[in-house]
C-alpha cells in the first residue's frame, strides 16, 4: 500500500498522490544536485572514503531524504501539487 501524506494541492487541499518521485523527477534531482556537487557544493550526509563520483554521492543523498527540494507537478486542467520532502 503507498503512503498519501507527502503530497498536497498547494492550496493546502487533501492529498493526491503519493510520497513518490517519478523516474524523471529522480533524475532531474540527481542531476542538479551532482552538478552541484561537483561546483564545490557541502555534502549533507556522511559518504564513504571509496565514493568520490558526485552522481553516486547525489543517489546516496536522494536514498536517505537529505535534498531538500520541492517538486511542483502540473495536473490535467492547470492545476499545480507541490511535493516536499
Amino acid at each position: 500500500m503507498q503512503e498519501w501524506v507527502a503530497c498536497r494541492r498547494c492550496d493546502g487541499g487533501s492529498p493526491i498522490f503519493p510520497k513518490k518521485y517519478t523516474r524523471f523527477e529522480k533524475a532531474r534531482i540527481v542531476g542538479a544536485r551532482a552538478l552541484q556537487i561537483a561546483m564545490g557544493a557541502p555534502v549533507l550526509i556522511e559518504v564513504p572514503e571509496k565514493m568520490g563520483n558526485p552522481i553516486d554521492i547525489a543517489l546516496l543523498e536522494l536514498e536517505k531524504e537529505a535534498i531538500p527540494i520541492t517538486v511542483v507537478r502540473r495536473l490535467p486542467g492547470e492545476s499545480r501539487v507541490s511535493s516536499e520532502k
